[in-house]
């Protein structure tokens, strides 16, 4: 999926907003699934397409619409937070943050997610503004990397929520071994919205 995406990505324009697109669809379809199984009331399966579809839908507009340096920015910081919780959570271990929710997620982890993802955004800064010398700024990046880790792992919590509630294991069957789109997605959707927010502020038309 990495591979696919990292295609689509390079040949950029109609291509990479097509790609997006499909993902959103396909999130889309595997939302709707966890709908019917969440509530047997219409009302609550309502709500929750309505608001996912505006959740997924405003997170693809935005990923598709930033620079394609920030979306490598964004990415990277997601794969950092899952990796750095990862190794984290298993080196150090402690209480966890939701044992009802994600058993296997725990302050520890969390930590380590925050600085690994706070390094890979401050490596980006510098790197794309070519500056050597330590500067407020780069700091700046540093702590939005630490709070974007926060973020994910909040989408991280919700796609689970919203699985258990739906008594599923997985989103869906698309990746072989993985899950659904969402299962792979879940943390890049609000780091997406949360930076693009971030990046139209700082950089405005």
């Amino acid at each position: 999926m990495v591979a696919v995406a990292g295609t689509a990505l390079w040949l950029g324009g109609y291509v990479w907003k097509a790609f997006i697109a499909l993902i959103a669809v396909i999130g889309l379809g595997e939302l709707a699934r966890m709908a019917l199984r969440f509530s047997k009331n219409a009302a609550t399966r309502a709500v929750i397409l309505l608001v996912g579809t505006a959740y997924i839908g405003w997170a693809a507009y935005r990923l598709g619409g930033l620079p394609y340096e920030v979306v490598l920015g964004v990415v990277a910081v997601v794969i950092a937070t899952d990796t750095g919780a990862y190794f984290s959570g298993r080196a150090i271990g402690g209480p966890k943050i939701a044992p009802r929710i994600s058993p296997s997620k725990t302050w520890a982890g969390l930590g380590g997610g925050m600085l690994a993802a706070g390094l890979v955004s401050f490596a980006f800064f510098y790197s794309n503004v070519g500056e050597r010398s330590f500067s407020l700024m780069g700091l700046v990046a540093l702590a939005i990397g630490a709070v974007l880790a926060i973020v994910a792992q909040a989408g991280d919590f919700l796609e689970s929520w919203l699985k258990r509630k739906a008594n599923l294991k997985d989103s869906g069957r698309l990746i072989p071994g993985h899950g659904g789109v969402l299962d792979r997605v879940d943390g890049l959707l609000p780091v997406a919205i949360v930076s693009a927010e971030l990046w139209y502020r700082m950089h405005p038309a």
